[in-house]
């Protein structure tokens, strides 16, 4: 098995890797190998060739067919490659005859997801959510080590220590599962609780949702100034990240989360299935598309995240595109689009968002008294936007939109707007 390599130092040499796939006739090759040789780069391995075999579906003992096989044999001895790059999921018996037949180390897709995922995670939580994709990826993998003590063991009914020695390891891996679930548990209890903060301020929150690298955290920084970070690599951005934003007055939650891909390992969708309860608890999700890429592109990769987002329950939320990018596509094109990196179109965008929870709050006249000034720090720690604010003898009187929640909260200052006409009238 492959363990997580930390990121190569710069001016390192990077691993030498030589990538196959099996592919359907309808499947575009290049807009298929091209992503899987980004998905390689970025987990520190630059493809020096690669073969595709065109059949409806792999082998189920060896992936590529036999006739394949030799010529991959052939092909991956003469490119000198380290490592063989699979874009697919492999079954541990496919994995073990691949490595078999080219003695050498194959890393599936899957796999080579998680070391990504490994290299970026950053938060206790995103490291935990990542050993635990890895421990349930591996453990049906476990073997080798052991092989060559595993006919020491003589006589019907007894065990040789090789086979022991790997019940070990697979006993101990799976206790290892069991503890990180419980701490992820553990993390997921705390984040529903700041959730319910959140939710009884009634602050409207927004998650960000998207393919991998269309700038989802680039749009953060532009309309919050988050300060996330935005280096061009895919799953740059593992753990969920919460900054406000003010418009017309009313403060909003900006989330951003994890980026989506074509065919997620379901370890990872299970893994992070904590992180992606942000997106379950917004009021409002923004799916960021990249508008720079061709119509056939695109609708892909929303296709891949409506995908995810319906696979963690997420689907009944309230979506609004955002196509995003906009400094990167043709000027007869930009008409009511964003570009994160430029400024252009977030004003709009905001106020779009902003639309969307304007009939959750109502416009309201308070009098609060001098006596009562926690009641209206109270009422500006909840972000309502206070539209007048003026000082009376009697107390001070607030023009304010307030959620219906928070209205009763607030009701015996409230000042109707007849007795307001006959006041001033004297």
């Amino acid at each position: 098995m492959r363990q997580h390599q930390p990121d190569p130092a710069p001016g390192a040499e990077r691993e030498r890797g030589f990538i196959v796939a099996v592919l359907g006739s309808d499947v575009d090759l290049d807009e298929e190998l091209g992503e899987f040789r980004e998905l390689s780069r970025t987990a520190g391995v630059d493809p020096v060739s690669e073969i595709v075999q065109r059949r409806p579906r792999p082998d189920e003992r060896t992936y590529v067919g036999k006739g394949k096989l030799v010529e991959l044999q052939r092909a991956f001895g003469d490119s000198r490659a380290e490592s063989l790059l699979v874009d697919d999921e492999l079954s541990p018996a496919q994995q073990r005859r691949l490595e078999d037949a080219l003695s050498t180390r194959v890393i599936d897709r899957t796999q080579l997801i998680l070391d990504i995922f490994a290299q970026h995670a950053v938060s206790a939580e995103g490291k935990l959510q990542v050993e635990l994709a890895q421990l349930e990826y591996n453990l049906p993998r476990m073997r080798g080590m052991w092989q060559h003590l595993e006919r020491l063991g003589g006589g019907v009914g007894t065990r040789g220590p090789g086979e022991s020695q790997l019940e070990t390891d697979r006993r101990l891996a799976r206790g290892r599962i069991s503890l990180l679930r419980r701490r992820l548990r553990d993390l997921s209890k705390q984040r529903a609780t700041r959730r319910k903060s959140r939710t009884r301020s009634q602050t409207p929150t927004v998650s960000l949702a998207g393919y991998t690298n269309v700038g989802k955290s680039t749009l953060l920084n532009a309309m919050t100034g988050a300060g996330a970070s935005v280096d061009d690599r895919l799953f740059e951005t593992l753990d969920p990240t919460t900054r406000s934003f003010e418009f017309d007055g009313r403060r909003y939650l900006l989330t951003d989360t994890v980026g989506f891909i074509r065919r997620l390992p379901h370890q990872l969708v299970e893994g992070f299935a904590a992180t992606l309860e942000e997106t379950l608890a917004a009021d409002l999700v923004l799916h960021v598309v990249d508008a720079s890429v061709d119509d056939g592109r695109m609708e892909e990769m929303v296709s891949a995240v409506d995908g995810v987002l319906g696979e963690v329950g997420a689907a009944e939320l309230p979506v609004e595109i955002v196509l995003n990018k906009v400094d990167l596509v043709d000027p007869l094109k930009r008409r009511r689009l964003v570009s994160a990196r430029s400024g252009e179109g977030l004003d709009e965008l905001r106020a779009v968002v902003a639309e969307r929870f304007g009939e959750r709050f109502e416009a309201v006249r308070l009098l609060i008294p001098y006596d009562a000034g926690d009641r209206l720090a109270e009422l500006y720690e909840l972000g309502a936007p206070v539209d007048e604010r003026i000082d009376r003898p009697e107390g001070v009187f607030v023009r304010a939109r307030l959620s219906h929640a928070d209205l009763r909260r607030f009701a015996r200052f409230l000042v109707l707007e007849q007795d307001e006409a006959s006041r001033e009238a004297r």
